[in-house]
C-alpha cells in the first residue's frame, strides 16, 4: 500500500511513540526538568528561514509535598505533618541557529532555583546555578518549504554535565550541636553529575482551516551509573552514592486559534513525563526515586510580529512512584513527592536572517498555531 505525505507524518510519529513508550519505566522526588514544546513552527510566522536565529526563555514552577508509593497516595503523610515539600523555580535560555531549511543547531542552558524541606524540621535547604547543558541538532523529514502542514523532525545532542551536584548548605539542626553542612538532596542539584545523550521529536499536521495536531517528546539517556556524589555512608551499598538516571517527556495535543483576538491560540493535551527505573544503557545501581506524572495540560499562545508568548498550566492526572532497582533488589518500595500542578510559560524572538511572513500573513497561505518554542531537561522533585 502506498501512503502519501499526510499519512507518513501520522506512520511516523505513532511509530515514534510506540518505540519510546516501550521503554518507559518511570517518575518521583523526581528530576524531571523540561519545559514546554508547543505544537509545528507555524505559529511564530513558518519555519525559521536559513540563517534566522530563535531565542527563547522558558519558565517553569512546580510545588511537590503529596507522597505516594506506587501509585497510591500517603495521605498520612501530611497528616502526620512530615510531608517532604519541593519547590522547584526552573529558567530555560534556549538559542535556536537554523543553518538551512531542513537542518538547525540548538544550545539549552537551564537556571534552577529550587528549595526542599521536611514539614516538621526546623531547616530548609536551597540550591541555585546553571543546570546541565544541552546542544544538539535537528532535521525536518520533508523539505518545510513543500510541507507547510504537517512535517515531523528529529534531534540528536549531548547533554553536559556543567551543573552543580554536590551542592551543601550549612544549617542548625537545632540539636546543640551548632550549624553543621549537609548535602542538598539531589531532587534539588543542579547537575546530573553525568553525560547524556538526547533524542528528540516533533510532529504536526494542520486541519482545515483552524486547528493544528502536536506530538512532540524526547528521551535523556545517561550511559554512566553513579556520579561518586555520597550521599549517605551507612545506607545500604546499593544506595549510597546518586545514581544518574534517564528522563523523559511526551506531549500531545490540539491548538485552535481564537478568531476574536488576532495571534492567539489557544492549546490543550497530555503531557507524560519522568524518570525511568532502568536506563536504556548501564547499569542502574546508586539511589534514585524513578516514576511518572501524567497531567492534562491546558494553555495559550500569542503572536505580536516575531514574538511569540505562552502560558500553560498541568493538572496531575496521574501519579506514579516506581519500585528502583535498589528496590527490587531489597524487597523495598521507597515513595515520592509529586506537584498537583505544573506551571509554565515562555517567551521567544526571532531574528538575523532574510525577511519572511509573518504568522499573520502565513494564515492566509493556510498556516496554523503550534510553535516549537522549548527544550528537553530536566526536574519534578
Amino acid at each position: 500500500m502506498k501512503l502519501n505525505r499526510t499519512q507518513y507524518v501520522w506512520v511516523l510519529a505513532a511509530i515514534t511513540f510506540l518505540i519510546s513508550s516501550g521503554k518507559l519505566y518511570a517518575q518521583g522526588c523526581i528530576v524531571a526538568r523540561s519545559s514546554s514544546s508547543i505544537g509545528g513552527p507555524e505559529t511564530e510566522g513558518g519555519y525559521l528561514a536559513p540563517g534566522e536565529f530563535d531565542f527563547s526563555i522558558g519558565l517553569r514552577h512546580q510545588f511537590s509535598f503529596r507522597h505516594f508509593v506506587g501509585d497510591v497516595e500517603q495521605k498520612q503523610r501530611i497528616q502526620q505533618g512530615t510531608e517532604v515539600m519541593n519547590k522547584i523555580n526552573l529558567m530555560n535560555f534556549n538559542l535556536n541557529y537554523q543553518v538551512s531549511r531542513r537542518f538547525s543547531f540548538q544550545i539549552d542552558a537551564p537556571l534552577l532555583l529550587a528549595s526542599r524541606r521536611s514539614n516538621n524540621s526546623p531547616y530548609t535547604t536551597t540550591a541555585q546555578g546553571v543546570g546541565d547543558i544541552i546542544v544538539s541538532a535537528q532535521g525536518w523529514v520533508w523539505n518545510p518549504t513543500e510541507n507547510t502542514r504537517g512535517n515531523v523532525a528529529f534531534s540528536l545532542g549531548a547533554m553536559l554535565p556543567s551543573g552543580r551536584d554536590n551542592v551543601m548548605n550549612t544549617v542548625d539542626k537545632l540539636d546543640g550541636k551548632g550549624p553543621v553542612n549537609v548535602l542538598d538532596d539531589y531532587s534539588i542539584q543542579p547537575g546530573s553529575g553525568g553525560y547524556g545523550m538526547l533524542f528528540g521529536w516533533q510532529a504536526f499536521k494542520n486541519f482545515g482551516s483552524s486547528a493544528q495536531a502536536y506530538f512532540n517528546g524526547s528521551y535523556i539517556a545517561t550511559p554512566q551509573n553513579t556520579n561518586g556524589v555520597v550521599r549517605s555512608t551507612t545506607a545500604k551499598p546499593l544506595l549510597q552514592q546518586v545514581s544518574i538516571s534517564d528522563q523523559y517527556l511526551l506531549e500531545a495535543g490540539v491548538a485552535v486559534p481564537l478568531r476574536q483576538v488576532r495571534g492567539l491560540s489557544i492549546t490543550v493535551g497530555p503531557r507524560w513525563e519522568g524518570v525511568p527505573a532502568k536506563d536504556l544503557i548501564g547499569n542502574n545501581d546508586g539511589f534514585r526515586r524513578p516514576g511518572y506524572a501524567v497531567s492534562m495540560e491546558a494553555g495559550f499562545q500569542y503572536v505580536r510580529g516575531r514574538q511569540l508568548f505562552t502560558g500553560t498550566v498541568g493538572k496531575a492526572i496521574l501519579r506514579d512512584r516506581t519500585r528502583s532497582y535498589p528496590d527490587r533488589v531489597y524487597g523495598t518500595h521507597g515513595d515520592a513527592a509529586f506537584a498537583d500542578y505544573l506551571w509554565l510559560a515562555s517567551y521567544s524572538v526571532r531574528f538575523g536572517g532574510r525577511q519572511h511572513a509573518t504568522h499573520h500573513d502565513m494564515q492566509d497561505q493556510s498556516a496554523k498555531p503550534g510553535a516549537p518554542n522549548g527544550s528537553a531537561h530536566g526536574a519534578s522533585d
